[in-house]
């Protein structure tokens, strides 16, 4: 990933100041010397806007840089990771996830909480915001410097209202302005976004930039894109929606009418079902309860793992329905890799990555051209709740260019 480059002209504090939080948090430690190499800036600029981040609490002085015998050794400039705290919420139709990082992106607190099968949005918009003041708290993060929060929601939504629209697997949520309804009882700033593209986001955050397809694996399945270092949003903010790709012309109806959508068939219920079907799963299991799905869900995987065999079956066919989406979207738009991800990515982590790798292998057109890499996301179940978080961050880190155009006017969003 690049640096972005300063500017020493008139109208850019603000955005001088993110450009250098960028560079250290890129590099971890830097000098002046070195920050004014890569960002660009004068000398001077740079001893004014490190002074400002000194000040304010947001960078800390990190020892010197070993002599080089031409002159005293450089003091090194590093994040202070108590400057600031962003809190991120993942709201899945099966688990809420609420995390705390700090100012260089670590997760300093977590709780999961299972979301409440009525899914009532009054009683669950209740139970986030009481978890978020508990996770604060456990945190030991001061109010005064806990920045807002993310929350990390499945689509579709509308990003200028704050609104969660009709996702699919929450039946009661209609036009929720969840946004607006968690500031109200918490009072900070809060921010959605949708559980894809926060996702994307938390692993370009973590140093995966480049161009990518992020392929989220929960009640649910999704899309984050990331092309060019830069996160895709569309034109709504409403990317990623495949669960309605056609995997299998024979498969079950899904709720939009048609047969063997992708959502559809890689939602544990309907795996679970089909395991029952095969003997994999003793029969009696309840489809509409959640925990007892997760659990038949889990034996399930645990069955695949364990050696060839009709559950190791029905866990590569799901592979074979997810290569083909990948396959899809890596040729559509020239990708470098997928990162999986989600709930559930971990169980199905041990099958799914190889199979996927497998199936791929042939498939990539431009593979002459550059490799197509599959991984597993490094960040782990609460990669949703850490992008939501990070987009909180990305205010404080991504300069704005917009303030360099002095003939428009901006609205910041949300």
């Amino acid at each position: 990933m690049s640096v972005r480059r300063g500017t020493n002209l008139d109208r850019v504090g603000g955005f001088n100041d993110a450009v250098v939080l960028d560079a250290i948090r890129r590099s971890a430690r830097l000098s002046r010397v070195e920050l004014a190499e890569v960002t660009g800036l004068s000398g001077q600029a740079i001893s004014n806007i490190t002074r400002r981040l000194l000040d304010a609490g947001l960078v800390r002085e990190a020892g010197r840089q070993k002599s080089t015998g031409l002159g005293k050794p450089r003091t090194l400039l590093e994040l202070e990771p108590a400057g600031q705290y962003a809190v991120g919420v993942h709201l899945d139709p099966a688990v809420v996830t609420v995390v705390v990082l700090d100012l260089t992106g670590d997760v300093i607190a977590r709780r999961s909480v299972g979301t409440p099968h009525a899914d009532d949005p009054e009683v669950l918009i209740d139970g986030i915001a009481a978890t978020i003041e508990d996770v604060i708290t456990e945190a030991g993060a001061p109010r005064d410097r806990v920045t807002g929060v993310g929350i990390a929601a499945p689509g579709p939504i509308d990003v200028d209202r704050g609104v969660v629209v009709d996702p699919p697997n929450l039946s009661a949520w209609h036009l929720v302005p969840l946004r607006d309804e968690l500031h109200e009882r918490i009072g900070l700033p809060v921010l959605l976004d949708k559980d894809v593209t926060a996702a994307a986001s938390a692993e370009k955050w973590a140093g995966g930039g480049g161009s990518f397809v992020f392929f989220y694996l929960g009640t649910g399945v999704g899309a984050g894109l990331v092309i060019g270092d830069e996160v895709v949003r569309g034109s709504s903010s409403n990317v990623g929606e495949i669960g309605h790709v056609i995997v299998d012309p024979d498969g079950p109806v899904c709720y939009c009418g048609r047969r063997g959508c992708v959502g559809e068939t890689s939602q544990p219920r309907y795996l679970v079902q089909q395991a029952m079907q095969a003997g994999v799963l003793a029969q009696g299991i309840d489809l509409d309860d959640r925990g007892a799905v997760d659990a038949a869900f889990a034996r399930l995987c645990s069955e695949a793992e364990d050696g060839p065999g009709l559950a190791r079956e029905i866990v590569a066919v799901l592979a074979q329905r997810i290569a083909k989406v990948v396959e899809d979207i890596a040729n559509l738009l020239d990708l470098e890799r997928v990162v999986f991800g989600g709930p559930h990515w971990e169980q199905l982590a041990p099958l799914l990555g190889d199979a996927v790798r497998v199936a791929l292998e042939e498939r990539f057109l431009v593979r002459s051209v550059h490799p197509f890499e599959v991984a597993g996301t490094a960040l782990g179940v609460d990669v949703g709740a850490i992008g939501a978080a990070s987009l909180v961050l990305d205010q404080t880190f991504s300069p704005n260019p917009s303030v360099l155009l002095p003939d428009r006017e901006f609205v910041a969003e949300r």
